[in-house]
């Protein structure tokens, strides 16, 4: 019986290498979105799914973001923004936050050593509230940041105490500063010069082209709410720590499907 499970089980892993072969090779005939943004959702339900605590789901959730940053960029993605931490998560419980803070800074600590971001020329930067970070995590993002800040090939950002809302409501701030030191002239102000006083200015492409969202849940739960304004929005029933690659290139391939007329 066991040889039986096993010839079964090889069976299906040949057939899921094949068909990620075929999903791969299909998607590298259209264009490739330049910039992906994902919503990384699910990892305390995937958790109490397997009978675990919640801070271990976190754990499998930043090794599952690992990998598919190494997918983003082997496919020759140039932007991939991911949603590790909300200005609402840190209103969780305080032990939760403190083993979550503890998987950021292993896998910060990790990124400061991972080649394969020299390799690519990864620019790496963190966008939201950093202030209300332990000052450990912003210490570990301010070398990140710094080693990587001549880097111009790809840009990995992390929204981390992020908010939508919170980032527009920072932009008109700054503006409104920048017009009473006499910077700005409000009769010129449009969507272009606003967009410069978003946490995304620094990025070549600030609107992604696709977001994905895994667990099931259909919204945006305040993730670039302004640069999501065209974005194609694919949603995916599973939790993150099981997001596998065929769904990945799945969501690129529904991506490519679909025709973007931007309002037009």
């Amino acid at each position: 019986m066991l040889d039986s499970l096993l010839r079964n089980g090889l069976k299906l892993l040949q057939a899921y290498r094949i068909y990620e072969y075929l999903l791969l090779s299909e998607i590298k005939k259209s264009e490739i979105p330049i910039h992906v943004a994902i919503i990384l959702d699910g990892n305390r339900r995937w958790a109490r799914k397997h009978g675990m605590p919640s801070w271990f789901g976190h754990v499998r959730g930043a090794q599952k973001a690992e990998e598919v940053l190494y997918w983003c960029l082997d496919l020759g993605i140039k932007i991939v923004t991911i949603y590790v931490l909300s200005t609402e998560n840190l209103k969780r419980d305080r032990e939760e936050l403190a083993k979550l803070f503890e998987v950021i800074e292993t896998y910060l600590k990790k990124a400061l050593e991972d080649e394969k971001l020299d390799r690519y020329r990864v620019k790496v930067k963190a966008i939201g509230r950093l202030d209300l970070l332990p000052e450990s995590i912003r210490k570990l993002i301010k070398m990140l940041e710094t080693k990587t800040a001549s880097y111009n090939d790809r840009f990995l950002n992390i929204a981390i105490a992020y908010g939508g809302r919170l980032e527009i409501l920072e932009a008109v701030k700054r503006i409104l500063i920048d017009f009473g030191e006499g910077k700005i002239n409000i009769e010129n102000l449009n969507e272009e010069v606003f967009e410069k006083y978003l946490f995304t200015s620094h990025l070549p492409k600030q609107s992604p082209d696709l977001i994905i969202r895994t667990s099931g849940e259909e919204r945006l739960s305040n993730f670039l709410l302004w640069q999501a304004a065209y974005s194609e929005l694919i949603f995916i029933d599973v939790f993150w720590p099981e997001f596998r690659k065929i769904d990945f290139l799945r969501a690129i391939r529904i991506y490519q499907q679909r025709h973007r007329r931007f309002g037009r």
